[in-house]
């Protein structure tokens, strides 16, 4: 087995596969969404008591942060999502361990799906809420896409694998 280098390891297919996959899910999925069931025309879709398919236009980042109208953000934006993604790629050739080259797939294809739809749409397209309504109260989850869940799924990854995967530090 040959040294990990900056671009490809030992583990980096794997990664890679995952990411090629978030990739694929997400986009497909946001198309069939935009124009096969036509979601932008439909509105709020109430699919469970607690789940909805609602289009939101997403400006910013996470949690709709940072909102940006005009292109030049829009391209700011694009451009620190390509260099997070070249960062995680680096950190991906070198991955130790089979959950932490997963985990960054996760991450890097879902952040490869949000940025073609900044790309395409100059926003990214969100469609899933989880809500709670009773009759004195409504609590709406923030409005997300299968590359945001991705993404979490990854940090969560890299997190278990840190706190309590084979590597992490063990108490004498």
């Amino acid at each position: 087995m040959k040294p990990a280098g900056y671009a490809w390891g030992p583990l980096t297919r794997d990664g890679f596969t995952a990411a090629l996959v978030v990739l694929l899910l997400d986009q497909t999925l946001k198309l069939w969404l935009l124009f096969g069931y036509d979601l932008p025309g439909k509105g709020r879709v109430a699919v469970l008591p607690f789940f909805d398919l609602v289009l939101t236009w997403n400006r910013g980042i996470s949690y709709g942060m940072f909102q940006q109208d005009g292109p030049f953000g829009q391209y700011v934006l694009l451009a620190l999502k390509i260099i997070a993604v070249i960062l995680l790629w680096i950190w991906l050739a070198r991955a130790a361990n089979r959950l932490t080259a997963l985990s960054l797939g996760l991450i890097i294809g879902g952040a490869l799906g949000n940025a073609v739809d900044r790309l395409a749409y100059g926003a990214v397209a969100d469609f899933a809420l989880f809500h709670i309504t009773t009759a004195s109260f409504t609590f709406n989850w923030y409005v997300f896409n299968l590359a945001d869940t991705a993404i979490v799924a990854g940090v969560a990854g890299l997190l278990y694998d840190s706190l309590l995967g084979d590597r992490a530090a063990k108490a004498p």
